[in-house]
Protein backbone atom coordinates (compact mmCIF):
# COMPACT_ATOMS: atom_id res chain seq x y z
CA UNK A 1 0.00 0.00 0.00
CA UNK A 2 1.48 3.34 -1.00
CA UNK A 3 1.59 6.47 1.14
CA UNK A 4 -1.43 8.11 -0.48
CA UNK A 5 -3.69 5.09 0.03
CA UNK A 6 -2.57 4.64 3.63
CA UNK A 7 -3.28 8.33 4.22
CA UNK A 8 -6.83 7.77 2.98
CA UNK A 9 -7.30 4.75 5.26
CA UNK A 10 -5.87 6.68 8.22
CA UNK A 11 -8.34 9.48 7.48
CA UNK A 12 -11.47 7.38 7.11
CA UNK A 13 -10.89 5.06 10.09
CA UNK A 14 -10.95 7.70 12.87
CA UNK A 15 -13.88 9.41 11.17
CA UNK A 16 -15.96 6.24 11.29
CA UNK A 17 -14.88 5.52 14.88
CA UNK A 18 -15.65 9.08 16.01
CA UNK A 19 -19.09 9.20 14.41
CA UNK A 20 -19.86 5.70 15.74
CA UNK A 21 -18.81 6.70 19.26
CA UNK A 22 -21.04 9.78 19.23
CA UNK A 23 -23.94 7.70 17.91
CA UNK A 24 -23.41 5.03 20.59
CA UNK A 25 -23.24 7.58 23.43
CA UNK A 26 -26.35 9.43 22.26
CA UNK A 27 -28.24 6.14 21.83
CA UNK A 28 -27.38 5.08 25.39
CA UNK A 29 -28.51 8.46 26.65
CA UNK A 30 -31.80 8.18 24.75
CA UNK A 31 -32.64 4.72 26.06
CA UNK A 32 -31.85 5.76 29.63
CA UNK A 33 -34.80 8.18 29.66
CA UNK A 34 -38.15 7.24 31.19
CA UNK A 35 -41.70 8.23 30.17
CA UNK A 36 -41.33 11.67 31.73
CA UNK A 37 -38.16 12.32 29.71
CA UNK A 38 -35.85 12.19 32.72
CA UNK A 39 -32.70 10.11 32.88
CA UNK A 40 -32.97 7.33 35.41
CA UNK A 41 -29.94 6.41 37.49
CA UNK A 42 -29.75 4.12 40.50
CA UNK A 43 -27.64 6.59 42.50
CA UNK A 44 -26.04 10.00 42.35
CA UNK A 45 -22.57 8.48 42.06
CA UNK A 46 -23.63 6.40 39.07
CA UNK A 47 -25.10 9.45 37.36
CA UNK A 48 -21.94 11.46 38.00
CA UNK A 49 -19.66 8.66 36.79
CA UNK A 50 -21.67 7.84 33.65
CA UNK A 51 -22.10 11.47 32.61
CA UNK A 52 -18.40 12.22 33.06
CA UNK A 53 -17.45 9.14 31.02
CA UNK A 54 -19.87 10.17 28.28
CA UNK A 55 -18.47 13.68 28.27
CA UNK A 56 -14.91 12.35 27.95
CA UNK A 57 -16.05 9.94 25.22
CA UNK A 58 -17.67 12.73 23.22
CA UNK A 59 -14.56 14.90 23.46
CA UNK A 60 -12.49 11.94 22.31
CA UNK A 61 -14.88 11.41 19.39
CA UNK A 62 -14.72 15.09 18.41
CA UNK A 63 -10.92 14.90 18.53
CA UNK A 64 -10.93 11.84 16.28
CA UNK A 65 -13.20 13.58 13.80
CA UNK A 66 -10.97 16.68 13.71
CA UNK A 67 -7.86 14.52 13.24
CA UNK A 68 -9.53 12.60 10.43
CA UNK A 69 -10.52 15.83 8.67
CA UNK A 70 -6.91 17.02 8.85
CA UNK A 71 -5.60 13.69 7.55
CA UNK A 72 -8.14 13.67 4.70
CA UNK A 73 -7.12 17.23 3.82
CA UNK A 74 -3.49 16.08 3.79
CA UNK A 75 -4.51 13.16 1.56
CA UNK A 76 -6.15 15.49 -0.95
CA UNK A 77 -3.03 17.68 -1.03
CA UNK A 78 -0.77 14.64 -1.56
CA UNK A 79 -2.99 13.36 -4.37
CA UNK A 80 -2.99 16.75 -6.14
CA UNK A 81 0.80 16.95 -5.85
CA UNK A 82 1.20 13.47 -7.32
CA UNK A 83 -1.08 14.35 -10.25
CA UNK A 84 0.90 17.54 -10.91
CA UNK A 85 4.17 15.59 -10.87
CA UNK A 86 2.78 13.03 -13.30
CA UNK A 87 1.60 15.78 -15.66
CA UNK A 88 5.00 17.48 -15.52
CA UNK A 89 6.72 14.21 -16.39
CA UNK A 90 4.36 13.71 -19.34
CA UNK A 91 5.08 17.24 -20.58
CA UNK A 92 8.86 16.82 -20.24
CA UNK A 93 9.02 13.37 -21.78
CA UNK A 94 6.16 12.86 -24.23
CA UNK A 95 5.52 9.27 -25.25
CA UNK A 96 7.35 8.26 -28.38
CA UNK A 97 5.36 6.60 -31.10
Amino acid sequence: MDAVTSQLVLGITPLVIGVGLIYWINRRKFYRRNLAGLEGFSSYETALFVRSLERIGKWLAYGLIIISILVLWSYSRMKKDMERQQQQVKIKYPAQQ
